[in-house]
């Protein structure tokens, strides 16, 4: 399979328009609606949040996505919506009515997403209003305007596109995301919105899109949290042309793959943009019984504090990495174990080996780093990515409301 990049981001594929427009939301007076909408209503998927105080527009976009088919997403930012009551669930279902009188579908046929601080009313006549302003902007040449409209506290717009030939015929997968903080995705990501032209049936799309994120946005994280608000969506238009592809098709193999790689593109995008992040940090961990430790360890060296200031700060300090696969409760042979920071091999059967100070300064200063870890266990391994943490975090969130 060849992948080759395209322009245009989530609206890349044929059969997608989408718009972003400021309804004064954010205080910033940024784009704070998107819409994304597919010319005719169509098959799609979605996972969401498994954080038991999820917000009302989670609650209503799991309702409207069950029958498999949808025609738009609506999304909000400045404002979660999120711990607001039976009130947040009304505000949620106005904004899908007020995107369903706008392109005229049923209101269950729209997910609605919203991103921003929680606890607090939504103002859903300025978004309802921003709603039909972005219906009116619809464009397939306006997808990084919806990617900005989605942003919080992320300082750059997240979007990716690829194109490749599958039986002859050109299938294009985009997509588009936010976060930057309050990241660990246990489901999906934060908001993540994924689009195809390839004629996927809505069995195919859920598993497509399950099999993507279990090993993209649910391998990422950035300060352990997951979010209230966290989905991630995909839409198949079909207009590629062909018949229907069903995941026992042929032709789905390298769709999902495509897919995949899109939702790993941003989901490192996500990490990189960590609140405060300057080095993006991969974390691969092998030799474990089985996938699942293995990832269990990756996620306990990507979550640790310690770990992540050490690089933050340049410091080759692989005894956090031996702390923090150690108290994982994942299976190792302290006698077995390998340690590689910043690239070079610091611990070797279970104890440290001399490395070279000087070359591990240069390799901590470079803005990707990379950690490896052999547990001596097995032969399962896992990838998770994460980011430093800097005093940036800190000031970020200490200042979220202000």
């Amino acid at each position: 399979m060849t992948l080759a990049f395209a322009e245009g981001g989530v609206t890349a594929p044929l059969g997608f328009m989408a718009a972003g427009v400021n309804a004064g939301v954010k205080k910033s007076g940024r784009r704070d609606v998107a819409l994304l909408v597919a010319d005719k209503t169509c098959p799609a998927a979605a996972v969401f949040t498994t954080n038991a105080m999820a917000a009302p527009p989670v609650l209503v976009s799991r309702e409207h996505i069950a029958g498999g088919t949808i025609r738009a997403c609506v999304v909000n930012s400045g404002n979660a919506n999120a711990c607001t009551g039976e009130r947040g669930v009304r505000d949620a279902r106005a904004m899908a009515q007020a995107a369903a009188d706008a392109l005229g579908c049923r209101p269950d046929e729209v997910i609605v997403a919203s991103t921003g601080v929680i606890g607090v009313p939504l103002p859903v006549e300025p978004v309802c209003a921003g709603i039909w302003a972005a219906s009116e902007e619809l464009d397939s040449n306006t997808g990084d305007d919806a990617a900005e409209a989605i942003m919080t506290t992320d300082t750059f717009i997240k979007t990716t596109a690829v194109s490749l030939d599958v039986d002859g015929v050109t299938v294009t997968v985009g997509g588009m995301a936010k976060g930057s903080g309050m990241i660990q995705p246990d489901m999906a990501t934060m908001l993540a919105f994924v689009t195809t032209d390839a004629p996927l049936s809505a069995e195919a799309c859920d598993k497509a899109l399950r099999l993507a994120t279990a090993r993209t946005f649910n391998r990422i994280t950035v300060d352990s949290d997951t979010s209230t608000n966290d989905m991630c969506v995909l839409m198949a238009s079909g207009a590629a042309g062909g018949a229907e592809i069903t995941s026992h098709d042929a032709r789905f193999v390298e769709i999902a793959a495509a897919i995949e790689h899109v939702c790993g593109e941003l989901a490192r995008m996500v990490v990189r943009d960590g609140e405060g992040a300057t080095k993006l940090i991969t974390v691969t961990v092998e030799g474990a019984a089985t996938e699942d430790e293995a990832e269990t360890a990756a996620f306990s060296i990507a979550n640790s504090p310690l770990v992540k200031t050490a690089i933050f700060g340049r410091d080759a300090n692989w005894g956090r990495v031996a702390m923090a696969i150690g108290k994982s409760g994942a299976h190792l042979d302290p006698a077995h174990v390998k340690i590689w920071f910043a690239g070079l091999l610091m611990c070797e059967n279970g104890v440290g080996v001399p490395f070279s100070e000087d070359e591990a300064a240069v390799a901590l200063g470079t803005d990707e780093v990379e950690i490896r870890v052999d547990l001596g266990a097995g032969t399962a391994s896992a990838t998770v990515w994460t980011c430093d943490l800097s005093y940036d975090y800190v000031r970020i969130n200490g200042e979220y409301r202000s």
